[in-house]
């Protein structure tokens, strides 16, 4: 079924507000890669990057139920200006210490923890953000798309625009990414957000009343299992599919083909969803997820290349059409002045699951072989995404029976 709602971008409010994410995301893509190339150039030691990384993912882990309930109380332009600030500022420190010679580890660490901790507030209140900005509901999922096919193009062209900016001297890559979050700050500034501030409670008060909104709802913490799973699958497959790839199918250029199928994947997926209305948005969306078994047997075999790339960007197609489907079935169905706090559990169980991933991954296959935790991550994503169309809370939910936010 298809929309003949007007596209948000032609209204100036979300243009500012959509341009601020690109280039917020587009310095988010870069960064991984100069961080990795600058840490090895400057120390040759990949234990001072996984060092750097846990900086950033910590502090964004623990704050993320915080920045949730920053994300109801507060404006969430603001709070999404500051953030960008506070990274600008952490990029551009980064970028200076390069540029002036070998700089030392903590300082890199400090400034990396400032921007997880920037994530931590700011991830949660952009939904508070596309709903303060994008007032008709019909728009919303347009919206959502829309950034989801900034997000799939920034993750295509983050790594070779960091290539460039590496090849003047590393320093300046995040110089660049600074300025870039800057000015992110700069067009939200401009941006007309609605707020509706909630009654203000006590902090651990809000913390459980945002917890309570989660599990009274069966649709979306089963879901968000569901999701949590799927996450720690992929985790699975970014440890051990390069490994793969360069032992039993070919080399560098095998792992190189198998995510740039991701990455176009996810913007196939995106643009689906900016004119596709499923009658059930949460039940089709987590169905889809179950394609990402697929790729994961695939590579346990392992299959021809071919049959492999081909089923990982069918399973990242799926991923980009559920990211926008349900932002939007989450900010319809969940009452605005909770929403930064149902949304930051959200990122929270997604999140932690990745690092059980990145630890079990390597572990089984240390003694099993890659093919047995390839397997089980198959099988627990086909499992669990599957699985939830077993609740009656995803099975009926739809666009005409679903809760309306409070505005």
């Amino acid at each position: 079924m298809l929309t003949a709602a007007p596209h948000p971008l032609r209204t100036r409010r979300f243009r500012l507000l959509f341009t601020s994410r690109a280039l917020a995301l587009l310095g988010d893509a870069v960064t991984p890669v100069a961080l990795a190339l600058a840490v090895l150039q400057v120390t040759g030691s990949t234990s001072d990057l996984a060092l750097l990384l846990g900086c950033a993912m910590v502090p964004r882990l623990l704050l993320l139920p915080v920045g949730g309930v920053a994300g109801d109380r507060f404006d969430a332009r603001t709070i999404g200006m500051a953030t960008a600030l506070v990274r600008a500022v952490a990029q551009v420190f980064v970028g200076v210490q390069l540029l002036g010679g070998a700089p030392e580890l903590w300082q890199l660490a400090v400034a990396e923890a400032c921007g997880g901790v920037a994530t931590a507030f700011g991830q949660p209140a952009f939904s508070p953000l596309v709903i303060g900005t994008v007032t008709e509901p019909a728009a919303r999922q347009r919206a959502n798309a829309a950034i989801g096919a900034a997000t799939s193009a920034s993750r295509l062209a983050g790594p070779p625009l960091a290539g460039v900016l590496l090849l003047a001297e590393a320093g300046w890559a995040f110089v660049v990414v600074g300025v870039g979050y800057l000015v992110s700050a700069g067009l939200l500034a401009l941006v007309r957000v609605r707020h509706v501030a909630p009654k203000r409670r006590p902090f651990f008060a809000d913390l459980r009343q945002g917890w309570a909104e989660v599990r009274s709802r069966d649709w979306y913490w089963t879901s968000l299992v569901a999701h949590s799973v799927w996450n720690g699958a992929a985790a699975v497959l970014a440890t051990l599919g390069p490994a793969v790839a360069l032992e039993e199918l070919g080399g560098e250029g095998a792992w190189v083909a198998l995510t740039t199928a991701g990455g176009a994947g996810l913007l196939v997926g995106s643009l689906v969803a900016d004119r596709a209305r499923p009658r059930n948005p949460v039940l089709t969306g987590n169905l889809g997820l179950t394609v990402y078994a697929a790729p994961l047997a695939l590579l346990a075999v392992p299959a021809p290349l071919w049959v492999i790339v081909g089923a990982y960007g069918v399973a990242q197609a799926a991923l980009g059409f559920l990211n926008p489907v349900w932002e939007t079935a989450v900010q319809d169905a969940i009452p605005g002045p909770v929403l930064a706090r149902v949304v930051s559990y959200d990122w929270l169980l997604s999140l932690a699951a990745m690092p059980v991933g990145y630890v079990l991954g390597p572990l089984a296959a240390g003694a099993w072989g890659p093919g047995v935790p390839l397997v089980a991550a198959a099988v627990l994503v086909a499992v669990a995404c599957a699985g939830t169309a077993a609740v009656p809370g995803v099975r009926d939910f739809g666009r005409r029976s679903v809760e309306l936010a409070v505005k």
